[in-house]
């Protein structure tokens, strides 16, 4: 049965689960709801009485569980499925199967370096003379990719690997041409488009 309390002026659902267990533990779900076990001898009175006085860390846990849905959980630019299950994380066409959100996009991060690596070695071929680099890969607030000629290397937006395939080409053909070129001139723009042509309409999907 569901239950209404009110926790720093806010209303929230709270479930009761009787089971034969001497402690009483409270947890929130991803259907925001929070679940209290306890022996079949307390008082509601009393649970309520814990929750109020618990009502710091349980609002943490609610809000916790709220940022997690609010995660947006795209690989590829596929818009993924998350299915809740106590497995390791994996893939399975537009599902991803893990134990919670956050554990979800921390496995769609990890394949960034594969990814990235992977379609950054084919377009290197498509480069005469491309010097030796690094590949990084962070997360950045406000750019997609940075070339650093001083230390060679390109640093690619862990971000990135949200998006469609061609739009992560589009950065990293973006970040090799500056090794040409350290600047946005009419030339550097004209080499860009050697290479992917429709540099335009990627950066109007990147918003850039």
């Amino acid at each position: 049965m569901e239950n209404k309390i009110i926790l720093n002026q806010k209303e929230y659902i709270y479930i009761i689960n009787r089971k034969k267990i001497k402690n009483i533990y409270f947890r929130v779900k991803s259907d925001l709801k929070i679940y209290v076990s306890a022996n079949r001898l307390i008082s509601n009175n009393y649970i309520e009485k814990l929750l109020i006085k618990n009502q710091i860390s349980i609002i943490k846990m609610y809000n916790n569980i709220l940022n997690e849905k609010k995660e947006d959980l795209r690989y590829l630019g596929n818009d993924l499925h998350f299915i809740i299950q106590d497995t390791k994380p994996y893939i399975d066409n537009n599902d991803i199967y893990a134990n919670s959100k956050t554990e979800a996009l921390n496995y769609i991060y990890s394949k960034a370096s594969e990814v990235f690596n992977q379609r950054l070695n084919q377009i290197k071929l498509l480069f005469p003379d491309i010097p030796q680099f690094n590949l990084k890969i962070r997360k950045m607030t406000s750019k997609w990719g940075v070339c650093n000629k001083k230390n060679m290397s390109i640093t690619l937006n862990m971000e990135l690997i949200k998006k469609d395939i061609s739009l992560i080409d589009y950065v990293i053909i973006h970040e090799l041409c500056h090794f040409k070129y350290m600047n946005h001139s009419k030339d550097y723009w004209n080499y860009v488009a050697n290479f992917y042509p429709y540099y335009k309409q990627a950066r109007k999907q990147l918003k850039c």
